[in-house]
């Protein structure tokens, strides 16, 4: 073969040979191209599933933590709950000897007010991590208590007798405090009802007092006014009966008499005032002297008209005499004297009171009150118009309508000059007022001696005289009254005052025995509370323990995933590094074939002239070939040898880099 064919030959082989090695590195490019990719897709979806991974742990650890959390939680409440248990065990045992109220509250109080120390343990609990330990001492602690409180809890029953001795000596003395503070109230309220009903009494007679000095000026017009006048008829009639009590002098005598028309028609001449309308006592002295006064100068009036010189006179003393025998002899004995069941006068009364004042006595009766006011006037509420009235309606009806039965006995009664109705000894008549407790006025003549003084404290007959007396007696009555009521008011301000103490002292014992009672059901009930309280206390240290125990099981469920939560960031970080590595290499590897692209060109091109240039090429595309696995001989290495030594460098570096990158991470996450 002659040169020429050789350099031909040679160069057609070198051509095939430079396309035959650029279509390997394009193969070799286009398989390094598909396995970059397919670790990028690999790499990056290791990447997403590790993140999952740690999205998952992530979740787990949260789920962990919160249990941790709510498990903390409720060994706090439980501590909590032993803490108060035991408190109230301690409290209940340490106080069973007094069984205070107090003490009980206290365990009371503690079950109450436990809402609010569980709030706000939770909180402490959420500030602060290491309360687990703190729940541990807390256990002890209260395990302690209660070991204490055990042995305290044998002796507190041997109190229980102890407590309830001072218990019935207390109760005794209690008695007897109620005893004194009864008796003390009892005279205290009797003491200001007297005072009050003093007070009421004064202030009354204050009235009365008051009316009478208003009704004096009225009774001396009443007395001006309220005369009775007989007409010369009817006197010269009544002589003639007296004298000779005939049928025929009867007759004639009721003829001119006019009975009860007439005794209305003297009624309605009767003076009313209403200074009168004041409600009086009948047997009070100042109205005993205007009645009898009254009276007296009626009758007296009458008399002088009848032609007698001789005059009834009126005495304080004749009163008094005249009260204390209608008493004595018709209250006293319930003797009425008129009504269906009328007994008429007292005779036997009459004779024992002559008797004791040793002298003679005559008794007029009049309906009183009880007619002549129709019947509405009682001795409670009867007035000076209403006893004046009565005592005017009484004699006239004894002048004018006084026959039939009584034979006109009270008008020769009202007449007679030194005997009584034919009786000797009454030469001296003083008249004595008085009504019963029916309200029939009795008009007792008594013969005044200076033996018997019922002649004596005679009143003036003087209307005008009479009515000043009257308004004296009213004036220092007054007064005296005032002055009383003044005393009765400062003795009821005393006895309420006395009162109020004892009412506190009272109050006080009341109290006292409450508390005794409520120490009574406190020691009687001790051993429920106290085996309620150790109840308490042990279910309390049981939630503790059932609590701590579920702490425990957090806490290993707690770094179980604390533990793959740092396993998948270690894979997460190890993916990253993957994916890192995976882009520089098929960077490096994409400008490692562009190189041999266009030294592959080059090569081509120079074989027409250098056939040099063509071995190199060849030995370049040789090792591009070798660096893919081709199991080719290595050609003779040229400078494309450094690039590929560089190429090799970087991937070195890389898995240094990523080995160093994992080694520091895992070092972190072992010191963290």
């Amino acid at each position: 073969m002659n040169k020429k064919k050789m350099i031909r030959l040679t160069a057609l082989v070198g051509v095939a040979t430079a396309t035959g090695v650029v279509a390997e590195a394009n193969q070799a490019h286009a398989a390094t191209t598909t396995t970059t990719e397919t670790t990028n897709q690999t790499t990056n979806a290791s990447v997403e599933s590790t993140q999952a991974a740690v999205d998952a742990a992530q979740n787990a650890f949260d789920t962990a933590q919160t249990s941790v959390d709510n498990a903390q939680a409720n060994v706090t409440s439980a501590s909590n709950n032993v803490t108060s248990a035991s408190a109230a065990l301690s409290s209940a045992i340490a106080n069973k000897e007094a069984a205070t109220s107090e003490n009980i509250a206290s365990a009371t109080s503690a079950v109450s007010s436990q809402a609010v120390v569980v709030a706000s343990a939770s909180q402490a609990v959420s500030e602060q991590a290491g309360v687990v330990s703190a729940a541990a001492s807390v256990q002890a602690s209260a395990q302690a208590e209660a070991t204490s409180a055990s042995a305290s809890l044998s002796s507190s029953s041997a109190n229980v007798a102890s407590a309830t001795s001072a218990l019935s000596a207390a109760e005794a003395a209690l008695t007897s405090d109620q005893s004194t503070a009864a008796n003390n109230l009892s005279a205290a309220e009797s003491a200001a009802s007297s005072a009050s009903a003093a007070v009421s009494s004064g202030q009354a007679a204050v009235d009365n007092a008051q009316a009478a000095v208003a009704s004096a000026q009225a009774i001396v017009d009443v007395q001006s006014s309220d005369v009775i006048n007989m007409s010369v008829a009817y006197i010269t009639a009544l002589k003639n009966y007296l004298a000779t009590p005939s049928s025929a002098n009867a007759a004639a005598l009721q003829e001119v008499a006019k009975g009860a028309d007439y005794v209305k028609e003297l009624q309605q001449k009767f003076k009313s005032a209403a200074s009168l309308d004041v409600v009086v006592d009948p047997s009070d002295p100042t109205v005993q002297e205007a009645l009898s006064v009254y009276a007296v100068n009626l009758i007296n009036h009458l008399r002088n008209q009848y032609g007698l010189t001789t005059a009834f006179g009126a005495s304080a003393n004749a009163n008094v005499a005249a009260i204390d025998f209608v008493k004595k002899y018709y209250d006293d004995e319930d003797w009425n004297i008129f009504g269906t069941t009328g007994k008429g006068h007292n005779k036997n009364g009459l004779d024992a009171y002559a008797n004791q004042l040793n002298t003679s006595i005559a008794e007029d009766a009049g309906s009183g009150l009880t007619t002549w006011v129709n019947g509405k006037a009682t001795m409670a509420t009867t007035t000076l118009h209403n006893l004046l009235y009565a005592v005017y309606s009484d004699i006239a009806t004894m002048l004018f309508d006084d026959g039939g039965t009584n034979n006109w006995s009270h008008a020769q009664s009202i007449f007679e000059d030194g005997t009584i109705l034919g009786t000797g000894g009454f030469n001296n008549v003083y008249l004595g007022v008085a009504f019963d407790k029916y309200g029939y006025a009795h008009y007792e003549l008594y013969n005044a001696t200076e033996g018997n003084h019922l002649g004596n404290n005679a009143y003036s007959l003087d209307v005008q005289t009479a009515a000043q007396a009257l308004l004296t007696n009213a004036q220092a009555t007054y007064k005296q009254k005032e002055e009383a009521l003044k005393k009765a008011g400062d003795n009821l301000a005393a006895a309420q005052a006395s009162l109020e103490a004892t009412q506190a002292t009272l109050a006080t014992a009341k109290a006292k025995l409450a508390e005794l009672e409520e120490t009574v059901a406190n020691l009687t009930n001790a051993d429920q509370l106290l085996a309620a309280a150790q109840a308490a206390y042990e279910q309390a240290v049981a939630n503790l323990t059932t609590a701590t125990g579920k702490l425990g099981a957090a806490q290993v469920d707690l770094a179980k995933a604390e533990s793959q939560l740092a396993l998948a960031e270690d894979t997460a970080e190890q993916a990253k590094v993957r994916a890192a590595i995976a882009a520089q290499v098929d960077q490096q590897l994409n400008g490692s074939t562009a190189n041999d692209r266009q030294s592959a060109g080059q090569d081509a091109t120079s074989l027409k002239t250098n056939g040099r240039a063509l071995t190199a090429t060849v030995a370049t595309a040789s090792a591009a070939k070798q660096k893919q696995g081709a199991n080719q001989g290595r050609l003779p290495q040229t400078g494309n040898d450094d690039q590929e030594a560089s190429t090799m460098a970087l991937v070195g570096l890389g898995m240094l880099g990523m080995a160093t990158g994992l080694y520091g991470y895992k070092k972190k996450r072992l010191t963290k």
